[in-house]
Protein backbone atom coordinates (compact mmCIF):
# COMPACT_ATOMS: atom_id res chain seq x y z
CA UNK A 1 0.00 0.00 0.00
CA UNK A 2 3.21 2.06 -0.54
CA UNK A 3 2.31 5.57 -1.67
CA UNK A 4 -1.61 5.45 -1.05
CA UNK A 5 -3.50 8.14 0.53
CA UNK A 6 -4.42 9.05 3.03
CA UNK A 7 -1.86 6.77 4.62
CA UNK A 8 -2.73 6.19 8.08
CA UNK A 9 -5.69 4.33 6.58
CA UNK A 10 -3.93 2.24 4.39
CA UNK A 11 -1.35 1.41 6.65
CA UNK A 12 -4.02 -0.19 9.25
CA UNK A 13 -6.00 -1.81 6.33
CA UNK A 14 -2.51 -3.63 5.47
CA UNK A 15 -2.47 -4.20 9.20
CA UNK A 16 -5.79 -5.60 9.59
CA UNK A 17 -5.60 -7.50 6.47
CA UNK A 18 -3.51 -10.14 8.53
CA UNK A 19 -5.32 -10.53 11.21
CA UNK A 20 -8.02 -12.58 10.49
CA UNK A 21 -11.90 -11.58 11.84
CA UNK A 22 -14.46 -13.61 9.99
CA UNK A 23 -17.92 -12.91 12.06
CA UNK A 24 -17.21 -14.43 15.31
CA UNK A 25 -13.64 -14.52 15.18
CA UNK A 26 -12.99 -10.72 16.08
CA UNK A 27 -10.95 -11.19 19.33
CA UNK A 28 -7.54 -10.18 17.70
CA UNK A 29 -8.73 -7.35 15.81
CA UNK A 30 -10.37 -5.66 18.87
CA UNK A 31 -6.66 -6.21 20.28
CA UNK A 32 -5.65 -4.08 17.82
CA UNK A 33 -7.91 -1.57 18.33
CA UNK A 34 -7.67 -1.28 21.81
CA UNK A 35 -3.58 -1.17 21.76
CA UNK A 36 -3.65 2.08 19.15
CA UNK A 37 -6.51 3.69 21.98
CA UNK A 38 -4.10 2.83 24.66
CA UNK A 39 -0.66 4.39 22.51
CA UNK A 40 -2.41 7.40 21.87
CA UNK A 41 -3.92 7.86 25.67
CA UNK A 42 -7.53 7.43 24.55
CA UNK A 43 -10.06 6.07 27.15
CA UNK A 44 -12.02 2.84 25.63
CA UNK A 45 -14.73 0.71 27.15
CA UNK A 46 -15.12 -3.28 25.77
CA UNK A 47 -18.98 -5.06 26.77
CA UNK A 48 -18.81 -8.77 27.04
CA UNK A 49 -19.90 -9.23 23.22
CA UNK A 50 -16.80 -7.46 22.04
CA UNK A 51 -17.72 -3.91 21.04
CA UNK A 52 -15.40 -1.40 21.26
CA UNK A 53 -16.03 2.29 22.18
CA UNK A 54 -12.46 4.42 21.90
CA UNK A 55 -13.55 8.41 22.92
CA UNK A 56 -11.35 11.44 21.73
CA UNK A 57 -11.64 14.54 23.37
CA UNK A 58 -12.44 17.26 21.36
CA UNK A 59 -10.15 20.18 19.43
CA UNK A 60 -9.61 23.13 21.15
CA UNK A 61 -12.48 25.93 20.46
CA UNK A 62 -15.16 22.42 19.40
CA UNK A 63 -15.46 21.17 23.39
CA UNK A 64 -19.07 22.78 23.04
CA UNK A 65 -19.91 20.96 19.82
CA UNK A 66 -22.31 17.56 20.18
CA UNK A 67 -20.62 14.37 20.46
CA UNK A 68 -20.41 12.61 16.99
CA UNK A 69 -20.22 8.37 17.09
CA UNK A 70 -17.77 6.83 13.80
CA UNK A 71 -19.35 3.89 13.73
CA UNK A 72 -18.38 0.83 11.94
CA UNK A 73 -18.24 -2.93 12.25
CA UNK A 74 -14.65 -5.20 12.66
CA UNK A 75 -16.19 -8.66 10.99
CA UNK A 76 -15.99 -9.38 7.34
CA UNK A 77 -17.33 -12.19 4.72
CA UNK A 78 -15.31 -14.70 4.12
CA UNK A 79 -15.76 -15.97 0.94
CA UNK A 80 -13.01 -17.91 -1.58
CA UNK A 81 -12.85 -19.19 -5.34
CA UNK A 82 -13.23 -22.80 -5.75
CA UNK A 83 -9.45 -22.95 -6.93
CA UNK A 84 -8.30 -20.40 -3.70
CA UNK A 85 -6.16 -22.08 -1.13
CA UNK A 86 -7.10 -19.97 2.33
CA UNK A 87 -7.45 -20.64 5.80
CA UNK A 88 -10.10 -17.49 6.96
CA UNK A 89 -9.24 -18.44 10.65
CA UNK A 90 -5.50 -17.98 10.14
CA UNK A 91 -4.28 -17.03 6.96
CA UNK A 92 -3.88 -13.32 6.15
CA UNK A 93 -6.33 -11.43 2.86
CA UNK A 94 -3.87 -11.14 0.30
CA UNK A 95 -4.23 -7.37 -1.01
CA UNK A 96 -3.27 -6.56 -4.67
CA UNK A 97 -3.19 -3.29 -6.37
CA UNK A 98 -5.33 -3.06 -9.64
CA UNK A 99 -4.44 0.23 -11.66
CA UNK A 100 -7.20 2.17 -9.74
CA UNK A 101 -8.63 -0.63 -7.54
CA UNK A 102 -7.65 -2.70 -4.53
CA UNK A 103 -8.74 -6.41 -3.92
CA UNK A 104 -7.73 -9.93 -2.55
CA UNK A 105 -6.33 -12.51 -3.96
CA UNK A 106 -8.81 -15.01 -5.02
CA UNK A 107 -11.00 -14.20 -1.53
CA UNK A 108 -13.18 -11.45 -0.36
CA UNK A 109 -11.20 -8.65 0.82
CA UNK A 110 -13.04 -7.30 4.01
CA UNK A 111 -12.97 -3.39 2.76
CA UNK A 112 -16.47 -4.25 3.95
CA UNK A 113 -16.22 -2.64 6.06
CA UNK A 114 -12.36 -2.89 7.00
CA UNK A 115 -12.12 0.78 5.29
CA UNK A 116 -14.88 2.49 7.40
CA UNK A 117 -12.75 0.88 10.57
CA UNK A 118 -9.58 2.37 9.16
CA UNK A 119 -11.52 5.60 8.81
CA UNK A 120 -11.81 5.78 12.77
CA UNK A 121 -8.49 4.04 13.30
CA UNK A 122 -6.92 6.97 11.63
CA UNK A 123 -8.75 9.35 12.86
CA UNK A 124 -7.58 8.09 16.45
CA UNK A 125 -4.36 8.90 16.31
CA UNK A 126 -4.47 11.91 13.41
CA UNK A 127 -2.66 15.01 14.89
CA UNK A 128 -3.75 17.66 12.63
CA UNK A 129 -7.60 17.70 12.43
CA UNK A 130 -10.10 19.52 13.95
CA UNK A 131 -12.73 17.88 16.02
CA UNK A 132 -15.82 17.81 18.08
CA UNK A 133 -16.20 15.14 21.11
CA UNK A 134 -15.48 12.36 19.28
CA UNK A 135 -16.49 8.26 20.34
CA UNK A 136 -15.32 5.82 18.27
CA UNK A 137 -17.75 2.33 18.00
CA UNK A 138 -16.74 -0.77 16.97
CA UNK A 139 -19.48 -3.34 16.69
CA UNK A 140 -18.56 -7.23 16.50
CA UNK A 141 -20.51 -9.92 14.10
CA UNK A 142 -22.43 -7.76 11.63
CA UNK A 143 -22.67 -9.75 8.85
CA UNK A 144 -24.44 -12.70 10.51
CA UNK A 145 -26.66 -11.86 13.00
CA UNK A 146 -25.92 -7.53 13.66
CA UNK A 147 -25.25 -9.34 17.18
CA UNK A 148 -23.04 -6.38 18.53
CA UNK A 149 -25.06 -3.91 17.25
CA UNK A 150 -28.55 -5.77 19.14
CA UNK A 151 -26.89 -6.02 22.27
CA UNK A 152 -25.38 -2.37 22.96
CA UNK A 153 -25.98 -1.45 26.42
CA UNK A 154 -28.00 1.39 26.77
CA UNK A 155 -25.40 3.70 28.48
CA UNK A 156 -22.27 2.56 25.99
CA UNK A 157 -22.43 5.30 23.55
CA UNK A 158 -22.91 9.22 24.59
CA UNK A 159 -22.72 10.96 21.17
CA UNK A 160 -25.95 12.32 19.69
CA UNK A 161 -24.67 12.01 16.03
CA UNK A 162 -23.90 9.33 14.29
CA UNK A 163 -21.97 8.78 11.16
CA UNK A 164 -21.68 4.67 9.69
CA UNK A 165 -18.78 4.07 7.95
CA UNK A 166 -20.40 1.21 5.90
CA UNK A 167 -21.94 2.30 2.93
CA UNK A 168 -20.15 1.21 -0.68
CA UNK A 169 -21.29 4.26 -3.16
CA UNK A 170 -19.01 7.46 -2.67
CA UNK A 171 -21.07 10.58 -3.31
CA UNK A 172 -24.15 8.84 -1.54
CA UNK A 173 -25.27 9.72 1.40
CA UNK A 174 -27.95 6.83 2.90
CA UNK A 175 -30.77 7.84 5.71
CA UNK A 176 -32.82 4.96 5.52
CA UNK A 177 -32.72 1.50 5.56
CA UNK A 178 -35.40 -1.61 5.71
CA UNK A 179 -36.10 -3.66 8.75
CA UNK A 180 -36.78 -7.13 8.65
CA UNK A 181 -37.27 -10.40 9.65
CA UNK A 182 -37.44 -14.25 9.14
CA UNK A 183 -39.92 -16.80 8.77
CA UNK A 184 -39.18 -20.49 9.38
CA UNK A 185 -41.92 -23.20 8.25
CA UNK A 186 -40.96 -26.50 8.53
CA UNK A 187 -42.43 -30.21 8.95
CA UNK A 188 -41.26 -33.78 10.19
CA UNK A 189 -40.74 -35.49 7.13
CA UNK A 190 -43.11 -38.68 6.33
CA UNK A 191 -41.73 -41.34 4.73
CA UNK A 192 -42.65 -44.63 2.33
CA UNK A 193 -40.72 -47.24 0.58
CA UNK A 194 -39.47 -46.85 -2.83
CA UNK A 195 -41.88 -48.08 -5.13
CA UNK A 196 -40.65 -51.23 -7.17
CA UNK A 197 -38.71 -50.41 -10.74
CA UNK A 198 -37.77 -46.49 -9.35
CA UNK A 199 -34.62 -45.52 -10.29
CA UNK A 200 -32.86 -42.63 -8.71
CA UNK A 201 -31.96 -39.00 -10.21
CA UNK A 202 -30.19 -35.67 -8.94
CA UNK A 203 -31.79 -32.81 -10.47
CA UNK A 204 -29.59 -30.03 -10.27
CA UNK A 205 -30.63 -26.23 -10.84
CA UNK A 206 -28.09 -23.99 -11.29
CA UNK A 207 -25.64 -21.39 -13.22
CA UNK A 208 -27.57 -18.88 -11.25
CA UNK A 209 -25.98 -15.18 -10.64
CA UNK A 210 -27.48 -14.64 -7.15
CA UNK A 211 -27.01 -11.70 -5.03
CA UNK A 212 -27.73 -10.00 -1.93
CA UNK A 213 -31.57 -10.44 -1.20
CA UNK A 214 -32.28 -6.87 -0.01
CA UNK A 215 -30.17 -5.08 -2.88
CA UNK A 216 -30.59 -7.18 -5.30
CA UNK A 217 -34.15 -8.38 -4.96
CA UNK A 218 -35.17 -5.77 -7.79
CA UNK A 219 -32.71 -7.25 -10.45
CA UNK A 220 -35.22 -10.11 -11.23
CA UNK A 221 -32.61 -12.32 -10.44
CA UNK A 222 -33.47 -16.60 -10.77
CA UNK A 223 -34.24 -18.25 -7.29
CA UNK A 224 -33.04 -21.59 -7.57
CA UNK A 225 -35.23 -22.84 -5.02
CA UNK A 226 -38.52 -21.36 -6.86
CA UNK A 227 -37.72 -22.58 -9.88
CA UNK A 228 -36.87 -25.88 -8.86
CA UNK A 229 -40.17 -25.83 -7.15
CA UNK A 230 -41.81 -24.93 -10.14
CA UNK A 231 -39.80 -28.15 -12.34
CA UNK A 232 -41.37 -30.53 -9.74
CA UNK A 233 -44.63 -29.21 -9.64
CA UNK A 234 -45.19 -29.85 -13.65
CA UNK A 235 -43.34 -32.29 -13.65
CA UNK A 236 -45.97 -34.56 -11.57
CA UNK A 237 -48.10 -34.03 -14.92
CA UNK A 238 -45.18 -35.98 -17.10
CA UNK A 239 -44.70 -38.67 -14.73
CA UNK A 240 -45.27 -40.09 -11.45
CA UNK A 241 -42.02 -39.93 -9.11
CA UNK A 242 -40.77 -39.32 -5.37
CA UNK A 243 -38.75 -37.13 -3.57
CA UNK A 244 -35.87 -38.05 -1.71
CA UNK A 245 -34.20 -35.25 -1.02
CA UNK A 246 -34.27 -30.91 -1.63
CA UNK A 247 -32.11 -28.58 -0.44
CA UNK A 248 -31.14 -25.29 -1.70
CA UNK A 249 -28.87 -21.93 -0.56
CA UNK A 250 -27.07 -21.31 2.64
CA UNK A 251 -27.68 -17.89 3.48
CA UNK A 252 -30.53 -16.13 4.55
CA UNK A 253 -29.54 -12.73 3.05
CA UNK A 254 -28.53 -14.17 -0.85
CA UNK A 255 -31.04 -15.21 -2.88
CA UNK A 256 -29.88 -18.80 -3.98
CA UNK A 257 -27.97 -19.22 -6.57
CA UNK A 258 -28.23 -23.56 -6.57
CA UNK A 259 -30.81 -26.07 -5.34
CA UNK A 260 -31.09 -29.97 -6.10
CA UNK A 261 -33.25 -32.52 -5.50
CA UNK A 262 -33.14 -36.43 -5.63
CA UNK A 263 -35.93 -38.10 -6.81
CA UNK A 264 -37.10 -41.68 -7.87
CA UNK A 265 -38.77 -41.91 -11.49
CA UNK A 266 -40.42 -44.93 -13.03
CA UNK A 267 -37.73 -46.95 -15.09
CA UNK A 268 -40.21 -46.62 -18.19
CA UNK A 269 -40.38 -43.02 -17.45
CA UNK A 270 -36.66 -42.20 -17.28
CA UNK A 271 -36.84 -40.67 -20.80
CA UNK A 272 -39.53 -38.35 -20.04
CA UNK A 273 -38.43 -37.26 -17.35
CA UNK A 274 -34.70 -36.04 -18.98
CA UNK A 275 -37.33 -35.27 -22.03
CA UNK A 276 -38.97 -32.51 -19.52
CA UNK A 277 -36.20 -31.62 -18.03
CA UNK A 278 -34.58 -30.30 -21.35
CA UNK A 279 -38.07 -28.48 -22.17
CA UNK A 280 -37.76 -26.80 -19.03
CA UNK A 281 -33.97 -25.91 -19.47
CA UNK A 282 -34.67 -24.17 -22.62
CA UNK A 283 -37.61 -22.30 -21.25
CA UNK A 284 -35.47 -20.78 -18.20
CA UNK A 285 -32.10 -19.63 -20.41
CA UNK A 286 -34.83 -17.84 -22.38
CA UNK A 287 -37.00 -16.47 -19.61
CA UNK A 288 -33.41 -15.56 -17.81
CA UNK A 289 -31.52 -14.66 -20.79
CA UNK A 290 -30.76 -11.07 -19.65
CA UNK A 291 -30.43 -11.41 -15.62
CA UNK A 292 -29.22 -15.61 -15.57
CA UNK A 293 -27.71 -16.71 -18.69
CA UNK A 294 -25.82 -19.31 -16.97
CA UNK A 295 -29.08 -21.06 -15.38
CA UNK A 296 -29.17 -24.56 -16.24
CA UNK A 297 -30.99 -27.82 -15.54
CA UNK A 298 -29.05 -30.84 -15.13
CA UNK A 299 -30.17 -34.40 -14.63
CA UNK A 300 -27.43 -36.68 -13.28
CA UNK A 301 -27.85 -40.58 -12.09
CA UNK A 302 -28.46 -40.82 -7.96
CA UNK A 303 -27.35 -43.97 -5.74
CA UNK A 304 -30.22 -46.34 -5.51
CA UNK A 305 -32.33 -45.61 -2.33
CA UNK A 306 -35.21 -47.32 -0.14
CA UNK A 307 -37.40 -44.91 1.22
CA UNK A 308 -38.77 -41.81 -0.45
CA UNK A 309 -41.15 -39.02 0.90
CA UNK A 310 -44.56 -40.12 1.81
CA UNK A 311 -47.12 -39.10 -1.16
CA UNK A 312 -49.01 -36.19 0.67
CA UNK A 313 -45.95 -34.71 2.86
CA UNK A 314 -44.36 -34.47 -1.04
CA UNK A 315 -47.58 -32.75 -2.74
CA UNK A 316 -47.90 -30.39 0.11
CA UNK A 317 -44.28 -29.71 0.04
CA UNK A 318 -44.15 -29.20 -3.79
CA UNK A 319 -47.13 -26.67 -3.68
CA UNK A 320 -45.40 -24.71 -1.13
CA UNK A 321 -42.43 -23.90 -3.18
CA UNK A 322 -44.26 -23.18 -5.87
CA UNK A 323 -46.73 -20.99 -4.54
CA UNK A 324 -44.45 -19.14 -1.58
CA UNK A 325 -43.62 -15.85 -2.14
CA UNK A 326 -40.86 -14.18 -3.43
CA UNK A 327 -39.23 -10.97 -4.72
CA UNK A 328 -40.38 -7.35 -4.56
CA UNK A 329 -44.16 -6.68 -3.04
CA UNK A 330 -44.07 -3.48 -2.90
CA UNK A 331 -42.13 -0.50 -3.94
CA UNK A 332 -41.75 2.82 -2.08
CA UNK A 333 -43.80 5.86 -2.48
CA UNK A 334 -41.84 8.49 -0.86
CA UNK A 335 -38.61 7.32 -2.53
CA UNK A 336 -38.36 6.73 -6.05
CA UNK A 337 -37.21 3.43 -7.26
CA UNK A 338 -36.63 2.14 -3.48
CA UNK A 339 -37.95 -1.18 -3.18
CA UNK A 340 -40.44 -0.38 0.31
CA UNK A 341 -41.18 -4.32 0.78
CA UNK A 342 -39.52 -7.55 -0.24
CA UNK A 343 -39.38 -11.39 0.67
CA UNK A 344 -36.92 -14.45 -0.19
CA UNK A 345 -37.31 -17.80 -0.56
CA UNK A 346 -33.44 -17.76 1.11
CA UNK A 347 -32.83 -21.58 2.46
CA UNK A 348 -34.34 -24.84 2.01
CA UNK A 349 -32.19 -28.19 3.64
CA UNK A 350 -33.59 -31.08 5.66
CA UNK A 351 -32.38 -30.94 9.37
CA UNK A 352 -32.56 -33.82 11.95
CA UNK A 353 -35.76 -35.69 9.69
CA UNK A 354 -37.16 -32.30 9.48
CA UNK A 355 -38.07 -30.40 5.63
CA UNK A 356 -37.14 -26.34 6.74
CA UNK A 357 -37.42 -23.48 4.85
CA UNK A 358 -36.09 -20.27 5.71
CA UNK A 359 -37.68 -17.07 4.69
CA UNK A 360 -36.75 -13.72 5.20
CA UNK A 361 -38.70 -10.28 4.78
CA UNK A 362 -37.92 -6.75 4.47
CA UNK A 363 -39.38 -3.13 4.27
CA UNK A 364 -38.49 0.35 5.01
CA UNK A 365 -42.26 0.26 7.00
CA UNK A 366 -42.56 -1.62 10.07
CA UNK A 367 -46.39 -2.38 9.87
CA UNK A 368 -45.57 -3.85 6.05
CA UNK A 369 -42.79 -6.37 7.45
CA UNK A 370 -45.42 -7.87 9.75
CA UNK A 371 -47.88 -7.84 6.44
CA UNK A 372 -45.58 -9.77 4.00
CA UNK A 373 -44.45 -12.44 6.96
CA UNK A 374 -47.85 -13.19 7.65
CA UNK A 375 -48.54 -13.97 4.21
CA UNK A 376 -45.77 -16.26 4.06
CA UNK A 377 -46.90 -17.98 7.37
CA UNK A 378 -50.26 -18.45 5.89
CA UNK A 379 -48.89 -19.86 2.82
CA UNK A 380 -47.31 -22.47 5.43
CA UNK A 381 -50.54 -22.85 7.60
CA UNK A 382 -52.10 -24.15 4.03
CA UNK A 383 -49.27 -26.86 3.81
CA UNK A 384 -49.79 -28.22 7.05
CA UNK A 385 -46.52 -26.92 8.09
CA UNK A 386 -45.23 -25.85 11.68
CA UNK A 387 -44.08 -21.55 11.68
CA UNK A 388 -41.15 -19.94 13.77
CA UNK A 389 -41.13 -16.21 13.15
CA UNK A 390 -38.19 -14.00 14.76
CA UNK A 391 -34.48 -12.91 13.88
CA UNK A 392 -35.80 -9.07 13.92
CA UNK A 393 -34.78 -6.00 13.80
CA UNK A 394 -35.78 -2.27 13.13
CA UNK A 395 -36.17 0.05 9.82
CA UNK A 396 -34.34 3.15 10.14
CA UNK A 397 -36.75 6.20 8.64
CA UNK A 398 -35.59 8.84 6.56
CA UNK A 399 -35.27 12.43 8.14
CA UNK A 400 -34.67 14.92 5.09
CA UNK A 401 -34.58 17.50 7.79
CA UNK A 402 -31.23 15.90 9.43
CA UNK A 403 -29.03 18.83 10.47
CA UNK A 404 -26.00 15.97 9.62
CA UNK A 405 -27.23 15.16 6.48
CA UNK A 406 -27.10 19.43 5.50
CA UNK A 407 -23.52 19.37 6.93
CA UNK A 408 -22.71 16.25 5.12
CA UNK A 409 -24.39 17.51 1.58
CA UNK A 410 -22.55 20.91 2.13
CA UNK A 411 -19.09 19.26 2.61
CA UNK A 412 -19.15 16.87 -0.12
CA UNK A 413 -19.52 19.69 -2.48
CA UNK A 414 -16.52 21.47 -1.29
CA UNK A 415 -14.62 18.68 -1.01
CA UNK A 416 -15.21 17.26 -4.38
CA UNK A 417 -17.66 20.06 -6.80
CA UNK A 418 -19.88 16.83 -6.75
CA UNK A 419 -23.90 17.11 -5.43
CA UNK A 420 -24.07 13.96 -3.40
CA UNK A 421 -27.21 11.89 -3.84
CA UNK A 422 -29.65 11.50 -1.04
CA UNK A 423 -30.84 7.53 -0.62
CA UNK A 424 -32.38 4.99 0.92
CA UNK A 425 -31.34 1.53 1.04
CA UNK A 426 -33.47 -1.88 1.15
CA UNK A 427 -30.79 -3.82 3.36
CA UNK A 428 -30.93 -3.95 7.33
CA UNK A 429 -27.93 -0.92 8.87
CA UNK A 430 -26.82 -0.66 12.06
CA UNK A 431 -28.25 2.72 12.24
CA UNK A 432 -32.03 0.71 12.74
CA UNK A 433 -30.49 -0.82 15.68
CA UNK A 434 -28.16 2.04 16.75
CA UNK A 435 -31.42 4.49 16.27
CA UNK A 436 -34.06 2.51 18.15
CA UNK A 437 -31.64 1.95 21.33
CA UNK A 438 -30.68 6.35 21.29
CA UNK A 439 -33.26 7.58 20.91
CA UNK A 440 -32.80 11.40 18.72
CA UNK A 441 -29.48 10.26 17.10
CA UNK A 442 -29.05 12.17 14.03
CA UNK A 443 -27.46 9.14 11.84
CA UNK A 444 -25.85 9.33 8.19
CA UNK A 445 -23.96 6.29 6.44
CA UNK A 446 -21.42 7.12 3.94
CA UNK A 447 -18.06 5.07 2.48
CA UNK A 448 -16.11 4.97 -0.47
CA UNK A 449 -16.67 2.67 -3.60
CA UNK A 450 -16.76 -0.91 -3.16
CA UNK A 451 -17.70 -3.73 -5.69
CA UNK A 452 -18.61 -6.94 -5.53
CA UNK A 453 -19.14 -6.99 -1.44
CA UNK A 454 -19.56 -10.64 0.37
CA UNK A 455 -18.13 -12.21 -3.08
CA UNK A 456 -14.31 -12.82 -4.03
CA UNK A 457 -14.77 -10.41 -6.69
CA UNK A 458 -14.61 -7.42 -4.09
CA UNK A 459 -12.90 -4.02 -5.00
CA UNK A 460 -12.17 -0.68 -3.21
CA UNK A 461 -11.75 2.59 -5.65
CA UNK A 462 -8.20 4.11 -4.00
CA UNK A 463 -9.01 7.91 -5.20
CA UNK A 464 -12.70 7.21 -3.31
CA UNK A 465 -11.41 5.95 -0.53
CA UNK A 466 -9.13 9.21 0.28
CA UNK A 467 -12.64 11.82 -1.12
CA UNK A 468 -14.09 10.03 1.82
CA UNK A 469 -11.46 10.60 4.21
CA UNK A 470 -11.08 13.85 2.87
CA UNK A 471 -15.10 14.53 2.98
CA UNK A 472 -14.73 13.03 6.61
CA UNK A 473 -12.45 15.67 7.92
CA UNK A 474 -14.19 18.57 6.46
CA UNK A 475 -17.51 17.22 8.11
CA UNK A 476 -16.12 17.01 11.70
CA UNK A 477 -14.73 21.09 11.00
CA UNK A 478 -18.79 21.30 10.48
CA UNK A 479 -20.14 19.82 13.05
Amino acid sequence: MEGLDPKLVWEHFQNISQIPRGSGNEEAVGEYIISLAKKNNLSYKKDSLGNIIVSRPASPGKESSTGVVLQGHTDMVCEKNNDTIHDFEKDPIRLVRDGEWIHADGTTLGADNGIGVCYALAAMEEKDIINPPLEFLFTVDEETGLTGANGLGSDFVKGKILINLDSEEEGAFYIGCAGGQHTIISKKIEWKDTPSGYQAFRVTVGGLRGGHSGLNIQDGLGNSIKLLGRFLYHLKDVTPFSLVSLQGGNKHNAIPREANAVIAVPAAAVDKMKSFAAETDAILKNEFQFSDKGVFINVDSATAVTKVFADEFQDRLIRLLYTIPHGVMAMSQAVAGLVETSTNMAVAEIKNGTMELLTSQRSSLASAIIDIADKVKAVGELAGFEIEQGGGYPSWEPNPDSALLKFSTEAYKEITGQKAEVKAIHAGLECGIIGEKYDGMDMISFGPTIEGAHSPDERVHIASVNNCWNFLLELMKKI
